[in-house]
């Protein structure tokens, strides 16, 4: 299964973010493979073992084997067994085909090797008690029927719940790519000697991003540290986008270790100081403007020689104003008409060549998307078991559209959605939740009537939604570009007649000048401290349901605001605390950290839809509010609140909904109350830093479901 299967199943693991090793050809057979062989097997964390028919057949298949399953039983080494058309009975018992394919490599031994029966009885008892050891565990089946693309998709998500990883994300099947990336990583290993900077540069879905994060992963293992920033010039746009992107590259180069950073100064004390004597790798995504550019020489002189900076972008002008005799530049072209077609076929057949009925179609659909990898793949996925109707009806969509536009080729795997709440679902998570935890937005649109498990499986065999290793939302810029432009065609100069408002300048216009209208259904403006609105301009939008508003400030009462509110995502309130007439009823999350809240709420109604309450670095926070009036409450999460100083007794309500509770940090709370044993079902308790505890009440032991518990920087005596 060399150049077949097991060729197609490490690019997925390589493109998944796993570092990957494989035995190969190039090394050659005899001692020297072997010996790699050994030194791979005790450096990894797991192993996936293809069985095939002929593997029996291979001594070298065999005698690895031995040496995985020995690796297992002496240290945590993971082994996910693949039986790739073969029955895992004739593993364990060596029959069948894998039986033959056994006997002729006895055959071939005892032929090469005369009057060697004792050293093949021993060899054949190892490798049969290795076969039989790994065919007992549980493993994956490929169906003689079954796609090899889903199977090997099927494989990576098996993988990904195993193994956690530093790396990044990208497509499982990758073509036509081969010589760039070699190219790339030659100048990685092989370039200047001092700090090197690369820039990749080419149209929009031609996969820039792609071959970047493919470099990175290959490579990463060859420097002290490394960081892959993706949407830099989106990020670094936004408000306070240069901080969190300060954040993320330190967190980043010392493998997930948190620094305080609180300012764009000290963010470049702690870059200058993190990267002191590592050879880093950083990758800086989708590069746009001159001062991104400056901004990056600028961080030249601060990296260790022999680290190397990979820009991606899709203006080349702008990086050959600056020094471009220091800049290597790399351009990435379309993809030529056959690895076309093998991407196009592999995503919409999971294989490489159509079936003879959609042969002709196929050509033509290939040759309408321009050879961009992107409508390749979305295209294909979107066609992936439709009639010959549905390809008809398509291909004479595509002939309308220019060869130039993307965007609108992308639109007709939305438009294939087969349902208002599955593109209602996709519009929501374009403007608001990319980036976001995935478990956040199902909570949130759950209760919206959207069913989002559901539909974010829809939305990602289509290839418009992914989710990563750490259970992030991801989408292609490009297709988060064209779901927000099919808002903005319905009124491109009337946001007050979008759906959603997402841009800060048409949240800020229709806020300002009061012209909200009930299609508004959700907003999002951060920090504005120019002033005040008033919260009477939110009075006419009556379907809204999503509102982010971090670092506003609002003025008036909230007797006629929203009532379908289901996420409040309001960072920096200004409020000491929630007014009694603010419509809380219908709340699934509210989101107020590093708020002026002296306590939360003092109104009586009970606030039954809300799960997660999330009132972290409140510096004023002394107390919890009543549990009594959050029956439903899943999530508390305190963190930081320096002033926090007890924890309402009747936390103990909560013994059947709340799973998650987080005080970390919280330097003045001295004790929990007696009733936090109730919690039947709270399965994460964290109390770190909590330096003022001193003891811990005993109905504790009655958390039967606790399964994490974190209490560093606590002296319990």
């Amino acid at each position: 299964t060399r150049w077949t299967f097991t060729d197609h199943l490490y690019t997925a693991l390589v493109g998944a973010g796993f570092c990957t090793f494989r035995d190969n050809e190039e090394i050659g057979r005899g001692e020297e493979i072997e010996l790699e062989i050994k030194k791979s097997i005790p450096r990894s964390r797991s192993s996936v073992v293809v069985f095939s028919e002929n593997y029996a057949s291979s001594r070298w298949c065999l005698d690895e084997l031995v040496m995985i399953m020995e690796r297992r039983r002496t240290s945590k080494h993971m082994v996910l067994p693949v039986f790739y058309h073969v029955d895992p009975k004739d593993v364990r018992h060596q029959t069948g085909s894998f039986g033959e394919a056994l006997a002729g490599l006895e055959e071939r031994f005892k032929a090469g090797k005369r009057g060697l029966q004792e050293e093949w009885m021993k060899r054949r008892k190892g490798w049969t008690e290795a076969l039989k050891e790994a065919a007992d565990l549980a493993g994956m089946e490929n169906q003689a029927d079954g796609y090899e693309a889903k199977f090997i998709q099927d494989i990576v998500q098996v993988l990904q719940g195993k193994v956690s990883r530093t790396h990044v994300n990208i497509p499982g099947y990758l073509i036509g790519i081969d010589n760039k990336v070699n190219s790339i990583s030659s100048w990685l290993h092989n370039g200047p000697s001092d700090v090197g900077i690369m820039s990749i540069w080419g149209i929009g879905g031609v996969g820039k991003t792609t071959i970047s994060k493919l470099v990175f992963n290959l490579n990463l293992g060859s420097f002290d540290a490394g960081s892959f920033l993706s949407d830099f010039a989106q990020t670094f746009k936004e408000s306070h986008g240069v901080l969190r992107l300060q954040k993320q590259l330190v967190s980043e180069i010392l493998v997930g270790k948190k620094r305080k950073i609180r300012s764009v100064d000290e963010g470049m004390r702690e870059i200058r100081k993190t990267m002191s004597g590592k050879r880093v790798l950083l990758v800086l995504d989708d590069v746009e403007e001159n001062n991104q550019v400056d901004a990056i020489l600028g961080m030249q002189n601060w990296f260790c020689p022999g680290s190397k900076i990979i820009i991606t972008t899709r203006n080349q002008q702008f990086i050959k104003a600056h020094r471009a005799d220091k800049i290597h530049m790399v351009e990435v072209d379309t993809l030529p008409r056959t690895p076309s077609l093998k991407l196009f076929c592999w995503h919409a057949f999971g294989e490489e060549d159509p079936p003879d009925i959609y042969t002709d179609l196929t050509s033509r659909v290939v040759a309408l998307c321009g050879g961009l990898p992107l409508a390749l793949r979305i295209l294909g996925l979107s066609l992936s078991g439709q009639s010959v109707d549905v390809w008809e009806s398509t291909l004479e969509m595509l002939k309308t559209i220019p060869d130039s536009d993307i965007q609108k080729k992308l639109e007709i795997s939305y438009n294939s959605l087969k349902n208002d709440l599955d593109k209602n679902l996709f519009l929501d998570i374009a403007c608001f939740f990319v980036g976001k935890d995935k478990d956040l937005m199902v909570t949130i649109l759950n209760e919206c009537g959207f069913y989002p498990v559901r539909g974010i499986e829809n939305l990602k065999v289509r290839g418009l939604l992914s989710v990563d290793y750490s259970n992030k939302l991801s989408m292609h810029r490009l297709i988060q570009q064209m779901g927000r432009e099919i808002i903005r065609q319905k009124a491109p100069s009337k946001p007050w007649k979008h759906s959603r408002l997402w841009r800060h300048e048409d949240s800020l216009d229709v806020l300002k000048g009061n012209t909200g209208t009930r299609a508004i259904q959700g907003l999002k403006l951060y920090n504005w401290n120019e002033g005040e609105l008033k919260t009477s301009a939110f009075t006419e939008m009556s379907e809204l349901r999503l509102l982010l508003i971090n670092y506003v400030k609002l003025t008036g009462d909230y007797k006629r605001f929203p009532k379908k509110l289901r996420w409040l995502c309001w960072r920096g309130c200004p409020l000491e605390f929630i007014p009694t007439d603010f419509h809380l009823e219908r709340l699934v999350v509210i989101d107020m950290r590093n708020s002026n809240l002296t306590r939360f709420w003092n109104g009586t109604k009970v606030l039954g839809f809300l799960k997660i309450l999330d009132l972290s670095y409140s510096p004023h926070l002394t107390g919890t509010p009543d549990f009594s009036i959050l029956p439903n409450l899943e999530r508390l999460i305190l963190k930081e609140c320096s002033n926090l100083v007890e924890v309402h007794e009747s936390i103990g309500d909560l013994e059947t909904s709340l799973v998650s509770l987080n005080l970390r940090g919280c330097k003045r709370l001295r004790k929990l109350p007696r009733t936090i044993g109730r919690l039947k079902f709270l399965e994460t308790l964290i109390i770190s830093g909590c330096s003022s505890l001193d003891q811990l009440p005993e109905e504790m032991r009655m958390m039967e479901s606790l399964r994490e518990f974190l209490a560093d920087g606590i002296d319990l005596g």
